[in-house]
C-alpha cells in the first residue's frame, strides 16, 4: 500500500533542498550564494486508523487533515 491517503488521495510531492553559503546582506555580509540544489519529497503525516468502511472495521491510512476535518467515522 502506497504512502496516499485513502479518503483525499494526498500523496507524496518533490520540492528541492537548496544549500547555501554566506552571510547575509541585512547581517552585514555580502549575500548568501547557492552551492547546490537536491531533489527531496515531502511526505503527508498519515496515521493508520481503525475506521468504519462500508459498515465494517478496516484499517486505512487516512492524513491528519482528514482526520481533524472530521470525514473519517473512527472505530474504537
Amino acid at each position: 500500500m502506497a504512502r496516499i491517503c485513502e479518503i483525499c488521495g494526498k500523496g507524496s510531492n518533490t520540492a528541492n533542498s537548496v544549500t547555501r553559503r554566506g552571510k547575509a546582506k541585512k547581517e552585514g555580509g555580502v549575500g548568501r550564494n547557492v552551492t547546490g540544489i537536491a531533489k527531496r519529497t515531502q511526505r503527508p503525516n498519515l496515521q493508520k486508523v481503525k475506521a468504519v468502511v462500508d459498515g465494517t472495521t478496516k484499517k486505512i491510512k487516512v492524513c491528519t487533515s482528514c482526520l481533524k476535518a472530521g470525514k473519517v467515522e473512527r472505530a474504537y
